[in-house]
């Protein structure tokens, strides 16, 4: 009797193993079916992204390449001559008056520092070295390069 029962129940419990095996094997496929597209849809994300990296870069660059070419364009359109002499000498003399203007200003606002500091009783060399600071070296620096680097670059360009 005891070998009946226990017959019926390996073999039931045989018959329901491959069962039991299938279906752990079909939980763990689906496991790692649902894990590959958790990864398949990262990597999605992660191609989109760089996707519309590269388009936010290309409209950069364009954007770019077209400002230069409008600002190129405008330089051209502004060293072209009106054939109206008054309005082209006018033109022509505007960034140098300007230059001459606030270096005028520049040079007589730093000499009122300095007078003002020597009738306060300072030393002419220490009224000196408190006007004149590095900012105003870089300022003079900036305006002597641009005016002088210029005329090579016109006479390079003759």
């Amino acid at each position: 009797m005891i070998e009946t029962l226990l017959g019926g129940l390996l073999g039931g419990a045989f018959r329901l193993a491959p069962e039991i095996l299938k279906w752990l094997d079909r939980k763990g496929e689906r496991s790692h079916e649902l894990a590959m597209q958790d990864k398949a849809l990262e990597f999605e994300k992660l191609r989109g992204a760089q996707r519309m990296a590269e388009i936010g870069a290309a409209g950069e660059a364009a954007w770019n390449s077209g400002a230069v070419e409008a600002l190129r364009e405008a330089v051209a359109a502004q060293g072209q001559r009106s054939g109206v002499r008054w309005a082209d000498a006018l033109s022509t003399s505007v960034r140098p008056v300007i230059t001459y203007w606030f270096m005028a200003l520049y040079c007589a606002a730093k000499t009122a520092a300095f007078v003002g500091a020597v009738d306060a009783g300072v030393d002419w060399m220490p009224a000196v070295q408190a006007a004149w600071t590095d900012a105003d070296q870089a300022l003079w620096a900036g305006v002597l390069n641009f005016w002088f680097l210029g005329r090579v670059f016109d006479r390079a360009r003759q």
